[in-house]
């Protein structure tokens, strides 16, 4: 059963109020009103200077269980939101490999999922292990991107971007954090760019929480599980708002989702499920034996969502 061994976050130093990257990007005082007062933001996570390879490096120099099992690495998956991050020739995950000597690693990109491909990596990383046939084999998922683009640090009345980076072990079965679940629910017909069709953004609006409701609940038939049996629900951080309408429509306890990092942090794209899974570990508000959903949206549009028990 697929395992996720360690977890690192990089949250870079350099925190901009949301009023800075709005006079940047051009957004109206209504748009910044809306972000701050109804969205829950607040500040994001920047790294100005840095490189997409320097974001990726220093989550996985954060994770010190690597150390001594560089050759344990089978695969190397970049969790992307953005399909094309670099111009050609740049590979920085080609260059993290040869950073850290994982020679044994096969390294790819996992793409066209948006904001839920780190889930879809998760899995993906543990089907491959499972067939790989050593049993002390991993996988290093990392997640994290550079908002490069105005259509990369905005999403039009829902979220401003930051750059957080993630790091992740993943084994083929471990005695914690193990996936119980993992569904998927596409949305072809939200497929376009968003910032510059109003009406497609307000359709995927309105369909928004429905589906994410049908895929959490489908996450947890799939695990046996009731929503009640939950200890936390782990959401991307794309804004408050929308959680606490899900929350209130689930009759979940808004108090059981951690959604701190939304105002802290910013929405990192797809390295919000490890962000957040961090803050509940090393924050102590998840003990051993407890189970637990990460829950994720790309437009595009693509719903995930993923039970795991601590």
């Amino acid at each position: 059963m697929t395992a996720l061994e360690a977890v690192a976050v990089h949250l870079p130093p350099r925190l901009e109020p949301i009023e800075d990257v709005g006079a940047r990007i051009g957004l109206t005082p209504r748009q910044l009103r809306l972000f701050r007062r109804f969205h829950g933001l607040d500040q994001v996570r920047l790294d100005p200077d840095g490189t997409l390879l320097d974001l990726l490096d220093a989550a996985v120099r954060a994770l010190p269980e690597l150390r001594g099992n560089e050759h344990r690495i089978r695969y190397l998956l970049h969790a992307r939101n953005t399909p094309v991050a670099v111009p050609y020739p740049l590979n920085p995950l080609h260059q993290l490999r040869e950073r850290f000597g994982l020679t044994n690693a096969e390294a790819f990109t996992v793409t066209q999922q948006a904001c839920a491909a780190s889930l879809l990596a998760v899995d993906l990383a543990g089907r491959l292990l499972a067939d790989d046939g050593d049993p002390t084999a991993l996988a290093l998922v990392v997640a994290g991107e550079k908002t490069f683009t105005r259509d990369a640090q905005l999403l039009p009345e829902t979220t401003i971007f930051a750059e957080a980076a993630t790091a992740c072990l993943v084994s083929a079965d471990g005695p914690h954090d193990r996936v119980l679940s993992y569904t998927v629910r596409q949305r072809p017909e939200f497929y376009g760019r968003p910032a510059e069709d109003p009406e497609l953004m307000l359709r995927y609006q309105r369909e928004y929480q429905p589906t994410m409701i049908e895929t959490i609940h489908a996450a947890l038939d799939q695990a046996g599980l009731e929503l009640s049996d939950l200890a936390l629900l782990l959401p991307h951080n794309v804004n408050q708002a929308s959680w606490r309408l899900i929350c209130q429509q689930l009759g979940h306890p808004v108090e059981r989702v951690v959604l701190g990092n939304v105002a802290s942090v910013g929405h990192s794209f797809a390295a919000d499920a490890f962000v957040n899974l961090h803050t509940a570990t090393t924050g102590g508000t998840l003990r051993p034996g407890d189970h637990y959903l990460i829950a994720a949206a790309g437009v595009g549009a693509t719903f995930a969502a993923m039970v795991l028990q601590h």
